[in-house]
């Protein structure tokens, strides 16, 4: 680690030296708001990281705000202390906070495989979203339909049932869920479902994304 009083072997860059073109590209990197977020998350003060780096806080603080951009081996400083590589700083958007909003009428929707009426229709309520960590459907069984085929897939699944009932088929037994139930299981065994005949179903499902498969039915 450094030293408080130790200068930086090579000066930061400021604003002023700086083409426009080039200040614009640094700043799509949001460096300042990476280090932020790495030095807070370490409940680290900015005295406490200049101990570190050998920048005064001052400077920091600069940097933090985005009236500086530091050179490589600064930025190599700061990486040492929190352990990661300049690569972080150098991922665009990746300290920005993901929102997406599906609208109703943009949901994408997947139906079953089988012939006749469906046994339901699942509608994506996060299609937009990458990198995921589970998928979430609002899923609808129309009541008149055949139970869906039994699939399997790695990972967990939760249902929770907001209006008529649901029958699941799994480990060779059929638990009936009304409205307001909800259920998680080992999505790796077989599993079917439908709405129990001559009702109709609503429920929401939530798949981890280690086993989301490419269509609800597997």
């Amino acid at each position: 680690m450094f030293r408080r009083g130790i200068a930086p072997e090579v000066k930061t860059m400021s604003r002023p030296m700086l083409s426009e073109t080039l200040q614009e590209g640094l700043e799509a990197y949001r460096i300042g708001p990476k280090l932020r977020s790495l030095r807070q998350g370490k409940d680290m003060g900015l005295a406490q990281l200049g101990e570190h780096t050998g920048l005064s806080a001052a400077m920091l603080s600069r940097i933090e705000r985005g009236q500086v951009f530091p050179t490589l081996a600064t930025l190599l400083r700061v990486a040492m202390v929190f352990g990661v590589g300049l690569d972080h700083f150098f991922g665009p958007g990746e300290d920005a906070p993901m929102l997406e909003v599906v609208r109703q009428r943009d949901r994408l929707k997947l139906g079953d495989k089988t012939s006749g009426p469906l046994s339901y229709l699942f509608e994506s309520l996060d299609f937009p979203v990458t990198k995921s960590r589970f998928q979430s459907y609002l899923a609808k069984f129309s009541g008149n339909g055949a139970e869906s085929a039994p699939h399997a897939h790695p990972g967990a699944e939760m249902i929770y049932v907001i209006e008529g009932r649901l029958e699941l088929g799994i480990h060779g037994r059929t638990e009936v869920l009304d409205k307001g139930d909800a259920v998680y299981f080992d999505a790796g065994f077989a599993h079917s479902y439908r709405a129990v005949p001559g009702q109709r179903c609503r429920a929401v499902v939530v798949v981890s994304r280690d086993g989301a498969p490419d269509s609800p039915a597997g």
